[in-house]
């Protein structure tokens, strides 16, 4: 009965830390980073620098600005020479200010749409970009900048639909917020604890590699929800939009991708040290 019972903890501890993994990573996202609009802002603030991000604005720029312009079969020279200018706009810092003051209203968006039934999807508010624009591509004497109409223009991150999809999930893992990620830590220092009191040094190695097990698969899962993710919210994204949203969505999901190699790391580690150090006592037995 007792070795069928220590046989059996190890597959248990892989199976509860594979899930745990995951949980843990997804809640404290949602509740550290995604929910505080300091950290979502410093997340995605640097992708004013960011090359999808910087072609998206200046198409949409030039896109509301060929609409009052009508030059005849000069058109695609003009709405050639109104991209470049935008583009170089979108280097400058007045552009990084705009993005900042667009993206921290973006935050306000984010969190309704994922934890309120407004039905909404998530944007980007381009109104401050365009008004920074026009302001600062007439001050440089750019011709036709004064044409460049200012309303509501915006770059969708996340449909109505697929934010309606995910509010169930991101409910829950705001409830959770770090408390998996403590049960995971508790758990781990339980199992080891209690493998050794029980069975000593051997036993302790062998929930050692069970836990690294654990971490592995549930790091390999994690990896594998945020690719799932990415590809969900992407799908029902416009194409003039999909390179911005998903320049955006890398970002805000840059630190959960750390924590796959963090896990993975220490996952790796405990599972070759507890493998290795069970090869080691082995010899040192048959060798007495």
């Amino acid at each position: 009965m007792r070795t069928s019972l220590s046989a059996a903890v190890p597959a248990v501890l892989i199976v509860l830390l594979t899930v745990l993994v995951p949980v843990s990573a997804l809640s404290a996202w949602v509740d550290l980073e995604l929910d505080d609009t300091d950290r979502y802002l410093a997340a995605v603030s640097p992708l004013a620098s960011d090359p999808d991000v910087q072609d998206t604005v200046a198409s949409v720029i030039t896109v509301e600005a060929m609409k009052n312009i009508d030059v005849g079969p000069l058109q695609g020279t003009v709405a050639q020479f109104v991209h470049e200018a935008a583009r170089s706009f979108t280097t400058t810092e007045g552009f990084q200010r705009a993005w900042d003051s667009a993206n921290r209203t973006a935050h306000e968006a984010v969190t309704d749409a994922l934890h309120d039934d407004g039905g909404q999807p998530v944007t980007i508010d381009l109104t401050p970009v365009i008004e920074e624009a026009k302001q600062d591509l007439i001050s440089d004497g750019v011709p036709f900048a004064d044409l460049i109409p200012v309303r509501d223009t915006s770059i969708t991150v996340l449909t109505a639909d697929r934010a309606e999809e995910l509010r169930g999930s991101f409910r829950w893992l705001r409830y959770c917020s770090v408390w998996p990620a403590v049960g995971t830590v508790v758990l781990l220092v339980l199992v080891l604890g209690l493998a050794l009191v029980r069975g000593g040094a051997r036993a302790g190695l062998g929930a050692a590699a069970a836990a690294g097990g654990g971490f592995v698969l549930g790091a390999v899962v994690l990896r594998v929800l945020v690719a799932v993710g990415r590809s969900r919210v992407l799908d029902r994204v416009s194409g003039s939009d999909r390179d911005g949203a998903a320049a955006v969505y890398d970002a805000l999901t840059a630190s959960l991708r750390t924590t796959v190699w963090i896990v993975l790391l220490v996952g790796a580690v405990l599972l070759i040290g507890g493998i290795a150090g069970r090869i080691l006592t082995a010899r040192r037995t048959l060798g007495r």
